[in-house]
């Protein structure tokens, strides 16, 4: 008993020290005489009056601890008012006072986002060093602290949806901004920015950020993707998107939260920033830039994508890429282009025997080039990347590879013979593709047999031979050349066993001899 009565006085000289410092900020503000007791909301002055004075403050405010101190007197503001002070219109015309209400909070809150801005590129072609955040996370945690504390007791009520509409978009914004783990942020903004978003998500009663953005379809649960896109599309322009570095990543991260069907409404405002990342100079934006196209393409229906030859202005802006020396921009693109392709046209792999003869078309341009960079590459990184990539497109092609054998076998020749210690990833990638190409074409490989036997069995030789290779990757390599001998040998109908049985055992190992003898006259065509 003694303790819960101590623990209800603690309760009230809480709530009436809160009260003494909103009673205090609204004498400050020169709105209300000084009282010691807590204000009914009664004597307050408008709530609307009351945050233009705040705005007026916060964007006036000359030095860092009068802002902080500000910034705290609103959040204890908003934990301790009335709600109903706090969030219904004053005015005796409703839907005036709705308006004004929203205008009211949406510029207050723009105010406090403003404190923790971070500063521009004067030009619009470079960056900032790190130093030129340095204050940036200490402005952030606060700031977030107060809109976490409004967002709080706006979520408490019921009938707020207009205003919460209003307030979420710029809030989401700067809370994507800051949770990032970037030169402007440290542990605890990021902490601070990521409690913001989760207590937007409760106020509004969204499940995830995906929800938040897109919503249900219902008028309850609408998601805040356009409000999101009105704040962002002015600063991502050709000549202004580079100027702040946040921009880009909180576009980015929105775009990859919207998935079918909500993004194809959308396209024509996602489509263009897009476009300039992936036409960026920088690897990284670029490569930002063609991840944002990608799942473009996987969330937009193929219908919509070839409306106003969008498929194709996508093609265009790709196709470009696959002539860079970056590694990682030609692993992020070949995918990309592969699932645009099916838009674009027909896989060669599903047409019918019965079909006419098939034009060459964007498949085989793709295939073209990629095989030609391939042949002439010497840079390790990239001879993994092209071989990594290259399976998923013989599987494309289907019967139409024939058209391109003579590049596939020079591919397949040049790759195998070097070594890519110390996981084998061009070998073992490059028989895989040597294996689809059998399967794919074998009554033309009859030709070719030679050649490629005598590559293969050099290739058991030096693996057989190797001490560096561990025993899982030495397993891999001999596995997969074998069943590629044996899918030659079922070419010929068996014609390979005689052969195979005359290799001299004394120039080779009695492991590369087991290997041999894996051969069986029965073979998967």
């Amino acid at each position: 008993m003694l303790l819960s009565g101590f623990g209800q006085v603690l309760s009230c000289v809480h709530s009436t020290f809160l009260w003494m410092e909103l009673s205090t900020l609204l004498h400050d503000l020169h709105l209300s005489p000084s009282s010691e007791k807590p204000l009914p909301s009664a004597s307050l002055p408008p709530i609307t009056e009351l945050l233009s004075r705040m705005q007026e403050k916060l964007i006036g405010v000359s030095s860092e601890s009068e802002r902080i101190s500000l910034i705290g007197h609103l959040e204890c503001l908003f934990q301790t008012a009335d709600p109903h002070w706090l969030f219904c219109p004053a005015s005796t015309n409703q839907d005036d006072g709705w308006v004004e209400l929203r205008v009211s909070y949406g510029s207050l809150v723009s105010a406090l986002i403003g404190c923790a801005a971070l500063p521009l590129c004067e030009d619009d072609c470079g960056s900032l060093p790190a130093a030129a955040y340095q204050s940036v996370p200490s402005r952030a945690a606060p700031v977030c602290s107060a809109l976490t504390a409004l967002l709080g007791t706006l979520g408490n009520g019921a009938g707020h949806t207009g205003l919460l509409m209003t307030v979420g978009p710029p809030v989401c914004v700067f809370a994507v901004t800051h949770f990032q783990d970037q030169v402007w942020t440290s542990s605890s903004s990021r902490a601070a920015a990521k409690s913001l978003q989760e207590a937007l998500l409760r106020a509004g009663g969204w499940r995830d950020s995906a929800h938040l953005l897109m919503g249900d379809g219902s008028q309850e649960k609408r998601g805040i993707l356009g409000g999101i896109l009105d704040i962002l599309q002015p600063q991502l322009t050709k000549d202004s998107w580079q100027r702040c570095e946040a921009v880009k990543l909180v576009f980015a991260w929105t775009l990859l939260q919207v998935t079918l069907p909500s993004l194809s409404p959308h396209l024509p405002r996602l489509l263009p920033p897009s476009l300039l990342l992936n036409d960026h100079h920088r690897p990284e934006n670029c490569m930002l830039g063609v991840r944002c196209l990608h799942h473009i393409v996987l969330n937009t229906p193929a219908a919509d994508l070839r409306q106003f030859n969008t498929a194709e202005v996508l093609y265009q802006a790709l196709f470009k890429h696959l002539y860079t020396t970056e590694a990682a921009v030609i692993q992020a693109v070949l995918p990309c282009v592969l699932d645009l392709l099916l838009v674009l046209e027909t896989p060669p792999s599903s047409l019918s025997p019965s079909s006419s003869r098939r034009k060459p078309g964007h498949h085989d341009d793709v295939l073209r080039l990629v095989l030609t960079h391939m042949e002439a590459e010497h840079k390790v990184v990239l001879r993994r990347v092209y071989a990594s990539a290259l399976p998923p497109y013989i599987d494309r092609m289907g019967v139409a590879i024939c058209r391109h054998l003579r590049r596939v076998e020079r591919v397949v020749l040049g790759y195998l013979e070097v070594r890519d210690p110390p996981e084998e990833t061009s070998r073992l990638k490059i028989l895989e593709v040597l294996q689809k190409t059998i399967r794919a074409a074998w009554p033309r490989m009859q030709c070719r047999v030679d050649v490629l036997l005598r590559c293969l069995l050099k290739l058991l030789l030096d693996v057989c031979s190797d001490s560096q290779l561990t025993d899982p990757v030495r397993q891999k390599l001999t596995g997969q050349t074998v069943l590629c001998i044996g899918l030659l040998d079922g070419c010929l109908d068996g014609g390979l066993q005689s052969l195979l049985q005359q290799v001299d055992s004394s120039c080779c190992s009695s492991e590369m001899l087991r290997c041999l003898a894996t051969v069986t006259m029965t073979t998967d065509r």
